[in-house]
C-alpha cells in the first residue's frame, strides 16, 4: 500500500479532469489524477472522438455515393467493418496520447484505480491488481462524468441489446437496427449505421427529436434524415423486447403504429435514452457530501462543493452534459485552488453540437424558449439552398436561423443545420458573449463565397434586408428613412 500527498487529486481523467489537472500542474501544484478506465475518459475512448471519426467515415460514404452529380465516376463504397473500426482505434490512441504527453510534461501523476473517499482530505485507490493506494490531498476535484441509462425492462447483453460504448466499438454492422431515444446520443449514432449500411429505426417517445431544440431546427433534421432513410417515430414507445436466436422482436406503441401495438424484428437494438452521473461509488459520505435524487452534486460558480476544499466539475454537477462545459470548469476550479479569487463559471451561453450529415448546432435560446421567457421575437432565417458556397458543394439542405428581441434587436439565439455547423456555431457564442444585435451581425463584412455569410444573410433577413432570399413581408427595416 503506497501514500501520497499531494496539493489536489482529480478524480477522473475525462475532458473535466485532465483540464483540471494538467492547468494545476501548470500552475505548479502537486497533482495526481485517477481514473479507473484510460485517460480522456468517455469523451477520448467512447464518447465524442471515436463517435466523430465513425461520423466522418459516414460522411465520405455519403460524398462518394453522390460523386455522380458533381462529374465523377465513383464505384459503389465497400464497407470493410474492420478497417473502419481500426480508424476509430488509430483516432482514439493519437488522442489518448496527446494526453499523457501533456500530463507528463506538466508532472501530472496519473494512477489507474476506482477511487472513494476515506475522509474530506483522504483518497483511497482499488488499483486493478487488487492493491490500494491512499493519497492525502489538500483539495479534491470530483470529475467522474456520466454513464449511459440502462433501462432494466431492456437488459444490455452488448450484443443484440446495446448501449452507446458497445455501438462505438461497431464490432458489426446489422441488418435492421432499432435505436431507442431520438436525442445527441441516437441521431448520431443512427446517422452512423445507415451511412454503413444498416436500416434504421429510431423512435421517440416525446413530440419532436432533439427535445429541447429549437422545433424548427429539429423538424428540417428529421426531414432531412427521412430523406437519408433514417425511419423515425414521434410520440411512439417501446414497450417489451423479446431476444431469440436471430436477433429480437419489439413491440411499438404510439403515434408511429397508428396507436396500436405493432411488432418487428430487429438485429440489434440500441438503448440511447439518456446519461447519468457517475458519483454511487465515490462514498460521498465520508467526505460530508450528498449526491441529489438524480445523483448530482451542487457546486458555487467556483465549483467549490458544500465542502470548501472539495470541487465538482463536469457532468456529475448537472445539465447540460457536454464536455467543453467540462473543460472550462475544470480550468476554473484548478484555478480557484491556486488562488485566483476572480476566477468563475459564469458564461452567457453554452453551445451545443449534434454531429449527424448536416450537423446540427445551437447556442443560446430556441424560438419557443425566448417566447416563453416573454420575449417579441425577432427571427431571421437564411436556407441553405441560397447559399453559393452551399451550392458549390452539392449541398443544399439546411437552414441558418436568428432568434432576436423584437424590442431591442439583442440576439438571443442562433441554429444552424449545415455542414460544418459546429464551427459556423462559434459567431453566435461570440455574438451572445458580446451582446451583440441582429443589425450589428448584419452589417459585419462577412467573405464571400461561405457558408458563414449565411449567418449576415440571415441577420439582414430578420430585418427584411437580404440581398440573395425574397424578404418575408415586412416589418420596418432597421435603417430605413435614415438621412
Amino acid at each position: 500500500m503506497a501514500e501520497h500527498q499531494v496539493d489536489a487529486v482529480v478524480i477522473g481523467a475525462g475532458p473535466g479532469g485532465y483540464h483540471a489537472a494538467i492547468r494545476l500542474g501548470q500552475l505548479g501544484k502537486k497533482v495526481i489524477c485517477v481514473d479507473r478506465d484510460e485517460v480522456g475518459g468517455v469523451c477520448l475512448n467512447w464518447g465524442c472522438i471515436p463517435t466523430k471519426a465513425l461520423l466522418h467515415v459516414g460522411e465520405v460514404i455519403r460524398h462518394i455515393e453522390h460523386a455522380g452529380a458533381i462529374g465523377l465516376t465513383v464505384g459503389k463504397p465497400a464497407v470493410d467493418r474492420e478497417g473502419v473500426a481500426k480508424f476509430k482505434t488509430d483516432v482514439v490512441n493519437s488522442n489518448v496520447g496527446g494526453v499523457k504527453t501533456l500530463f507528463k510534461a506538466n508532472a501530472v501523476e496519473f494512477v489507474y484505480g476506482e477511487a472513494s473517499f476515506k475522509s474530506p482530505n483522504e483518497i483511497v485507490v482499488k488499483k486493478k491488481d487488487g492493491g490500494t493506494d491512499t493519497i492525502k490531498a489538500k483539495n479534491v476535484v470530483i470529475a467522474t462524468g456520466s454513464a449511459p441509462v440502462d433501462v432494466k425492462a431492456w437488459p444490455r447483453d452488448g450484443e443484440t441489446i446495446i448501449n452507446s460504448d458497445d455501438a462505438v466499438q461497431v464490432k458489426r454492422v446489422p441488418k435492421d437496427l432499432l435505436v431507442i431515444g431520438g436525442g445527441v446520443i441516437g441521431l448520431e449514432f443512427a446517422t452512423v449505421y445507415a451511412r454503413l449500411g444498416a436500416k434504421v429505426l429510431v423512435v421517440e417517445m416525446m413530440p419532436q427529436i432533439l427535445t429541447g431544440t429549437d422545433l424548427e431546427i429539429a423538424k428540417t433534421l428529421g426531414r432531412i434524415l427521412k430523406k437519408q432513410g433514417v425511419e423515425i417515430m414521434l410520440n411512439t414507445k417501446v414497450g417489451e423486447i423479446r431476444k431469440d436466436g436471430k436477433g429480437v422482436s419489439a413491440t411499438l406503441n404510439g403515434e408511429g403504429t397508428n396507436n396500436k401495438d405493432e411488432t418487428r424484428k430487429f438485429d440489434t437494438v440500441l438503448v440511447a435514452v439518456g446519461r447519468r452521473p457517475v458519483t454511487d461509488n465515490l462514498n460521498l459520505a465520508a467526505a460530508g457530501l450528498a449526491a441529489d435524487e438524480k445523483g448530482f452534486v451542487a457546486t458555487d460558480a467556483q465549483m467549490r462543493t458544500k465542502v470548501p476544499h472539495i470541487f465538482a466539475i463536469g457532468d456529475v454537477t448537472g445539465q447540460p452534459l457536454l464536455a467543453h462545459r467540462a473543460m472550462k470548469q475544470g480550468v476554473v476550479a484548478a484555478e480557484v485552488i491556486s488562488g485566483d479569487k476572480s476566477a468563475a463559471f459564469d458564461p452567457a451561453a453554452i453551445p451545443n453540437c449534434v454531429y449527424t450529415d448536416p450537423e446540427v448546432a445551437t447556442v443560446g435560446l430556441s424560438e419557443e424558449e425566448a417566447k416563453a421567457k416573454g420575449y417579441e421575437v425577432r427571427i431571421g432565417k437564411f436556407p441553405l439552398a441560397a447559399s453559393g458556397r452551399a451550392r458549390t458543394m452539392n449541398e443544399s439542405d439546411g437552414v441558418l436561423k436568428l432568434v432576436g428581441d423584437a424590442k431591442t434587436d439583442a440576439l438571443l439565439g442562433m441554429h444552424i443545420v449545415a455542414p460544418q455547423a459546429e464551427s459556423l456555431i462559434g459567431e453566435g457564442l461570440i455574438a451572445l458573449e458580446m451582446g451583440a444585435t441582429l443589425e450589428d451581425i448584419g452589417l459585419s463584412i462577412h467573405p464571400h463565397p461561405t457558408l458563414t455569410e449565411g449567418i449576415m444573410d440571415a441577420a439582414e433577413a430578420a430585418h427584411g434586408k437580404a440581398i440573395h432570399i425574397v424578404n418575408p413581408k415586412p416589418k420596418t427595416p432597421v435603417g430605413a428613412g435614415k438621412t
